[in-house]
């Protein structure tokens, strides 16, 4: 950048860095975020691919969910990495619909790059795009169908749909289940927190044999062998201390003068821990779970009285049985009061695909619960993990929301439809802009039949002639090829995740396209380009780093040696 002052440029940014602007930076941005899209579109709808990310270390990662992917492929360029976070956004949001949000910012993306070689400006076009985006809020609030919070079945539906194309479909009867159960526990009057929902995988057995635990599962065993392994009717206590003799805060040193007073020194430390098992067997517990250490002389003793301990157990362990059995956690042992204990029909010691857990189970109207998923290997695991998180979310999101939508494109090919009325009633360039719009959000339909093998033209045809008579729920079934009644279908989605997805796709490619100068202070690399390509400044093969500039000559030379 020099700016010329008599016959002196002046040279206003550094050497290194690099600047793109007008045309070629909004070029060059919009097709870093397509090709972001591109990357996770094959993976959208139930016959959707899955993608294999090595990352440096080695570690594989099967997956069908494009936020896993996009966070896993390691992107550099800024502007992809702004189409990234719209995944990241959906995903803390609803859970569900990240591949979709994707789709849609790189479609807009796509669409506006056409209306810029028009000479639209990119204002005109932002304005357009977010006109469009309003009004796709309130047609999808008006097709959206209401659901009651005690109708198991719907909310079944929702959760399957979010699992159908990911490892968990061919059992996603069972986990859905399991699902809307493990929500419809840890709901309260506060909403749903699905933290309150912990899901534990476990290598080994298939999908089908995953279970709810209405209750927690801790991975840790009991502290000693005498203790017993399992206890009925379970009185919890809670402890947030170490049941171990207290240190002196300042080094203190005692000096012993005759072994009686070092056997009455011992006698006393005895004394204590003694002290702290009769409190907690005063109190009525028969089980303990210590989120800090417990001496072995309090294990022992604990074992005498047959209570069943466990130390060292997370805070978020303890947390979730405070609210699975009602029991307060206690601080200070000699507290302890039978007010203090929490309940359980069991607590037991039980061997799971060859690893030990302690098993909380039996509770009154558990508001913390463990969900544990089985399958033949890790990425299976994983992967029926991932669809469990997109499950639980889109279950949150219905019951706090009450609303849905038909699924397989049903509401992208209405919303484009009234989208292209609605452009009519707008005059000036907006209106191309809403129109692009509408194009783009065709995209959805049309990526779901591609991805299920289908001819996407046919396809998108079908599905319009049937919302133009009106029709609203009608989308792709893509296992038949037909076009059907999504609702009666049982596949839905809640709201939001569509609203979401819109929203947050617009706002992505409206900050895109607003760019029109790119600054880097280094060196800025392309889509595509490898860390290994930058050349230093002197000459091919130049010397390292600092040495490139002055020495241009000598660089190549020795490039050479090196």
């Amino acid at each position: 950048m020099a700016q010329q002052m008599g016959n002196q440029p002046l040279i206003v940014l550094s050497e290194e860095s690099q600047r793109t602007s007008g045309k070629d930076a909004q070029s060059m941005n919009i097709t870093a975020g397509k090709a972001v899209a591109e990357s996770v579109r094959t993976t959208l709808g139930p016959k959707g691919m899955d993608k294999m990310l090595v990352d440096s270390t080695g570690n594989v990662v099967v997956t069908n969910d494009g936020v896993t992917i996009l966070k896993e492929m390691d992107i550099e360029h800024p502007a992809a990495n702004m189409v990234v976070e719209v995944s990241e956004t959906q995903e803390d949001e609803v859970g569900d619909g990240t591949t979709t949000a994707v789709v849609i910012a790189g479609e807009l993306l796509s669409k506006a790059e056409d209306l810029l070689d028009q000479d639209i400006h990119a204002t005109i076009l932002a304005q357009g795009y977010r006109q469009a985006a309003e009004k796709s809020k309130e047609i999808l609030e008006d097709i959206s169908i209401d659901v009651d919070a005690d109708d198991t079945d719907v909310l079944e539906q929702i959760a399957a749909t979010a699992m159908t194309g990911k490892g968990a479909e061919n059992a996603k009867e069972t986990l859905s289940e399991l699902v809307v159960s493990a929500v419809t526990a840890v709901a309260d009057d506060e909403g749903v927190d699905t933290d309150n929902i912990k899901v534990e995988t476990v290598v080994g057995g298939s999908i089908d044999e995953s279970e709810l635990i209405e209750g927690v599962m801790l991975d840790k065993e009991r502290v000693h062998e005498n203790m017993p392994y399992a206890v009925e009717d379970a009185k919890v206590a809670l402890l947030d201390t170490a049941l171990e003799v207290r240190e002196t805060e300042i080094d203190a040193e005692v000096n012993v003068s005759d072994p009686d007073q070092l056997q009455q020194f011992l006698d006393q430390e005895e004394e204590q821990l003694r002290e702290m098992v009769d409190d907690i067997v005063d109190s009525g517990a028969n089980v303990v779970f210590c989120q800090k250490g417990i001496d072995d002389m309090a294990q022992h003793y604990l074992a005498q009285e047959g209570i069943l301990a466990v130390r060292r157990a997370k805070s978020s362990d303890i947390k979730a049985l405070a609210r699975a059995t009602g029991a307060s956690i206690v601080s200070n042992v000699s507290d302890l009061s039978a007010d203090d204990l929490g309940t359980a029909g069991s607590v037991a010691q039980k061997d799971v695909a060859g690893d030990e857990r302690i098993f909380v189970e039996g509770v009154e109207q558990a508001k913390s619960v463990t969900l544990i998923l089985r399958g033949g290997t890790e990425h299976v695991v994983d992967e029926v993990e991932r669809a469990i998180d997109d499950s639980l979310g889109v279950v949150r999101t219905t019951l706090e929301e009450g609303k849905v939508l038909p699924g397989g494109g049903a509401p992208e090919t209405e919303l484009a439809l009234e989208l292209r009325d609605y452009a009519d009633s707008v005059g000036g360039r907006e209106q191309l802009a809403i129109e692009a719009f509408a194009d783009a959000i065709d995209v959805i339909p049309r990526t779901l039949a591609e991805n299920a093998g289908l001819d996407p033209i046919d396809s998108l045809v079908d599905l319009r002639s049937k919302h133009d008579g009106g029709d609203s729920t009608i989308g792709l079934d893509a296992y038949s090829g037909d076009v059907v009644n999504m609702e009666e279908d049982g596949v839905v989605e809640p709201l939001r995740v569509k609203t979401q997805a819109v929203e947050s796709a617009t706002e992505a490619a409206v900050m895109i396209l607003r760019i029109d100068d790119v600054i880097a202070a280094g060196d800025l690399k392309g889509g595509g380009t490898d860390d290994g390509d930058d050349e230093p400044a002197g000459g091919p093969g130049g010397a390292p780093g600092g040495m490139g500039g002055g020495m241009g000559g000598m660089g190549g030379g020795m490039g050479g040696m090196m």
